[in-house]
């Protein structure tokens, strides 16, 4: 029978055991477990050499070796590299390896991490700290100092972003910012004030001191534990959606937070804002109903007073995310905290409802016919644009022919002008010599050539005075009277015998062309009656100005009637170009 030592798998403790065929089989170990010899003699332990985990019989005492590194681990050396911690729950004593990272107590099930538990238990057993600081993670909103007796002289060490309260009694007292301190009573006003703090530097005072992280904690996760019940705004269907996202967190007052959230707590962190089951130990996730309960009555109520279609709701992320913190803040504040940013990062759907289903269905069949609409808009407006356009086109287009039959009409009356200026008489002499070519045109149509011409126009009512009161328009034309009376005559004569006179000098000519030079016969000007009374040859009354008026068009009905100026026949009612 040889005895060796075996560790207890539940507190790590050690105890004697033997082998052998008389060897007891169980042995009850001080934390009330009972370690069967024959079961747990195989551990495990990390090499002090070379790191691995290695698997081993400890009835084998100092042979077991490491099957990496071949040196041995079960020896007393190793059985000394042991700490003591007590359990920050239940505050039993346990042991574990120096080594070890994590420790879970087999009383309460709490995930201690041995390396910062044993740097507490150090700190206590070293009783007064000398110098006092931040030793939380980055994780932590508040962390409370382990040591609670202090004397003068102590140095307080505060990092930025930190802020260090002197607590006792239940009483927020004495605020530190960032920045080195020594603890005298001229520092420490209101612990002095209330409980007359020592003069002497060996004599210790009573306080807790809490460490307050005012760094912005982000990537703190959320999400709804229910979906979200709402009646969609654009269809009026019920829906169910579901939320989640990030927010980040801020303490903005720390006298605040101390007060009305931690109290006599060992400290706050994130497993206790939304989380409980984040860090080493169970906690109450102390805003989770709270901040549940704003993201579901408020994302409803959003989405509604919003106008936002579900399908599209992915568009309004950030409006939503806004709305839901400044809800979520009004409530933070009484607490000493802030919510800088608030992001829902995603909306779940319910794609196997029937009536999203029919949401989607109605949106696609609304989004068509919107789409439809908007190219027949489309085009109707092209179109409007077009007709539009060819008007501007065509209005364009006939002031620009009114303004050449304008400038051909300059360059022609110039032209006759500079012709009668070089044979020698004035516009009122040319203008009196076709009003009497007109007037014995008029008396040849009428009379059909026959008969004397002073008795035709006798006969016609016009008279030498008549031809005289035309021919005075000016004064200037009665003078070369005498001379033109003849030329007057013969023109006369020769057009009722349908002769003309030709410019090179041949008279008399029967036909449209000139037998001597090949010229074409003119034609008389048509002479037109102007508003003003004034009898006119051109196109423009040289009286007033006025322009010859446009002979309106004129078409035939096909039920006889002729001549017609209207869109409509005045006998059978017909429209015009049916």
């Amino acid at each position: 029978m040889s005895k060796f030592v075996i560790e207890c798998p539940n507190c790590g403790k050690y105890t004697q055991a033997s082998s052998g065929f008389f060897a007891r089989k169980k042995i009850d170990c001080t934390c009330g477990y009972t370690i069967n010899v024959r079961t747990d003699k195989m551990t495990s332990r990390v090499c002090p050499h070379c790191g691995n985990n290695v698997i081993f019989d400890q009835s084998k005492g100092d042979k077991a070796v490491c099957p990496v590194c071949k040196e041995k681990i079960n020896t007393s050396e190793s059985m000394v590299n042991k700490i003591e911690f007590s359990c920050p729950s239940c505050s039993c004593q346990l042991t574990a390896d120096k080594n070890s990272s994590e420790y879970t107590c087999p009383l309460c099930d709490t995930v201690i991490d041995v390396q910062a538990q044993a740097a507490k238990e150090k700190i206590k057993n070293q009783g007064l700290a000398s110098v006092i600081r931040y030793e939380g993670d980055n994780q932590t909103f508040v962390w409370k100092h382990p040591i609670e007796d202090f004397n003068l002289g102590s140095q307080l060490i505060v990092h930025e972003s930190q802020e260090a309260v002197f607590f006792r009694d239940g009483q927020a007292l004495d605020l530190f910012g960032a920045g080195r301190y020594t603890l005298a009573t001229q520092n420490l006003p209101a612990l002095e004030k209330l409980y007359k703090l020592p003069t002497n530097a060996d004599t210790i005072f009573h306080s807790e001191i809490y460490f307050v992280n005012q760094t912005v904690q982000m990537g703190i996760k959320w999400g709804t534990d229910s979906k979200v019940r709402l009646f969609d705004p654009v269809t009026g269907l019920p829906i169910e959606l579901g939320a989640c996202g990030q927010f980040s967190l801020k303490v903005c007052d720390s006298r605040k937070l101390l007060l009305k959230l931690v109290g006599t707590a060992g400290g706050f962190d994130q497993s206790d804002v939304i989380d409980g089951n984040y860090g080493t130990k169970p906690t109450v996730a102390k805003f989770k109903a709270m901040i549940m309960t704003k993201v579901k009555s408020n994302l409803a109520r959003i989405i509604k007073e919003n106008n936002i279609n579900v399908l599209e709701v992915d568009e309004y992320l950030d409006v939503v995310s806004d709305k839901l913190r400044d809800c979520i803040n009004e409530m933070l504040t009484g607490y000493g905290l802030v919510m800088p940013e608030f992001f829902v990062t995603t909306i779940m759907t319910p794609d196997d409802d029937p009536n999203f289903q029919r949401l989607k269905q109605q949106h696609a069949d609304m989004y068509l016919k919107v789409r439809q609409e908007q190219i027949l808009k489309a085009e109707a407006e092209a179109s409007a644009e077009r007709q539009t356009v060819e008007a501007q086109t065509a209005a364009k287009m006939k002031i620009i022919g009114a303004q050449g039959d304008a400038e051909a009409y300059k360059i022609q009356a110039e032209a006759e002008a500079a012709e009668m200026r070089m044979k020698g008489y004035t516009y009122q002499q040319e203008t009196a010599r076709q009003v009497g070519l007109g007037a014995v045109e008029n008396m040849s149509n009428i009379s059909g050539g026959t008969g004397g011409g002073l008795g035709d126009l006798a006969g016609l009512g016009v008279s030498l005075g008549a031809m005289s009161g035309v021919m005075n328009m000016t004064k200037e034309a009665l003078n070369p009277m005498a001379d033109t009376a003849a030329a007057m005559g013969n023109s006369l004569n020769n057009a009722m015998n349908d002769k003309w006179d030709c410019s090179c000098g041949n008279k008399g000519i029967v036909g449209n062309f000139c037998n001597n030079c090949g010229a074409k016969k003119p034609q008389l000007p048509e002479v037109w009656e102007c508003s003003c009374g004034n009898k006119v040859v051109g196109n423009f009354c040289s009286n007033c100005g006025a322009k010859k008026p446009d002979t309106p068009e004129t078409w035939d009905c096909s039920c006889g009637n002729k001549g017609i100026t209207g869109n409509f026949c005045s006998n059978c009612g017909k429209k015009k170009g049916e």
